[in-house]
């Protein structure tokens, strides 16, 4: 099977092009974590400002450093290479002393450190702040202004960005090798759970974009079920009233399918929907459900918080905004035009 995201829907007209990340210092992502520190324990909280570095070689590096095994040091989440972020990590260091972190490349600079009896786990973030500088930019910038007034008050598609398929969508057909007997299984771990997160992704990504067509991809539609913004628990659609105004104003959305075993929670229309969806997929169903993966859900629509369009000059845009963890920058800037 050929593999291309070009067909996916976009829920907004694009009226932009231009370049972004041209340079690390052109896209900057702020991890936003609420946590207070107990000031005691055997975990070190670094806050880490790293650049044009990826967070897995971040993460070995305090390790060598700390002188622990990789499996020791924790973070929230993995963030973008091609940039300047800052965010936290922990190191476990047992009856030992804070190391001296002088030794670390120069791509890592580290801005805080507290002692805390926990140690930092995937997901503990409430969001990721970013500041994004485009250049050589064409097109109606009133236009994308107006665009991201739009986002603001009915937020964007929830996709999977194309970081989530590898590198010229490489890991869609690994597991459609894997999943039909044509490879043999993935030996490590991580590259297991990217072929399976992959394969998934695809088929979520392909649902949210026919509701997209459809034009209820942020709409209330037969059979919905609904999750809570900021959460992950969800409901199905008990037809009173109230759901449209709690959909107007961000506060519920409604979810699509993750492939696994079981049944689609979703009724009627919606359920009609996903499964027509998932059988373009049979292998990548097939396989997930031998993997044991169980059928879950993801808001088909994200909140973007604090949304800014600022015309630099007459090239240059800035864009300021927060979304939730596992959300994609680059789903929204899709939404304004084509960026390379």
């Amino acid at each position: 099977m050929t593999f291309d995201t070009s067909g996916f829907a976009a829920a907004y007209r694009a009226p932009l092009q231009g370049k972004f990340r041209t340079k690390p210092e052109d896209f900057l992502v702020d991890e936003q974590m609420d946590i207070d520190m107990s000031g005691e324990g055997e975990h070190l909280w670094l806050l880490v400002r790293k650049t044009g570095a990826n967070t897995d070689w971040v993460s070995k590096q305090l390790a060598q450093v700390a002188g622990v095994k990789h499996k020791d040091v924790g973070y929230a989440g993995l963030k973008d290479r091609h940039a300047v972020t800052t965010q936290w990590f922990s190191i476990q260091l047992p009856g030992m002393a804070d190391p001296d972190f002088s030794a670390l490349p120069d791509e890592i600079e580290i801005l805080e450190q507290h002692r805390h009896d926990k140690k930092l786990k995937r997901g503990a973030l409430s969001s990721n702040k970013f500041t994004l500088i485009l250049r050589s930019v064409t097109g109606d910038a009133d236009e994308a202004i107006q665009i991201c007034e739009q986002v603001s008050q009915h937020g964007i598609p929830n996709y999977y960005g194309l970081q989530r398929f590898g590198h010229n969508l490489g890991n869609l057909y690994k597991a459609e090798r894997w999943f039909s007997g044509e490879s043999k299984p993935p030996k490590q771990r991580n590259q297991r759970s990217l072929y399976l997160s992959a394969a998934r992704s695809w088929i979520f990504n392909n649902v949210l974009s026919e509701r997209i067509r459809q034009g209820n991809w942020n709409k209330r539609l037969d059979g919905d079920i609904f999750m809570f913004e900021g959460g992950n628990s969800w409901f199905a659609d008990d037809g009173s009233a109230e759901l449209e105004q709690r959909l107007g104003e961000q506060d519920i959305h409604p979810t699509g399918v993750m492939w696994g075993r079981g049944e689609i929670a979703s009724q009627n229309a919606v359920q009609e929907l996903e499964a027509t969806q998932a059988a373009l997929f049979p292998v990548f169903c097939a396989g997930l459900e031998k993997q044991g993966l169980k059928q879950e859900r993801r808001a088909l629509r994200i909140k973007v918080d604090g949304l800014a369009c600022e015309i630099i000059d007459a090239e240059t845009l800035q864009l300021s905004f927060s979304l939730p963890p596992g959300a994609y920058a680059t789903v929204l800037l899709e939404q304004l035009g084509s960026f390379k």
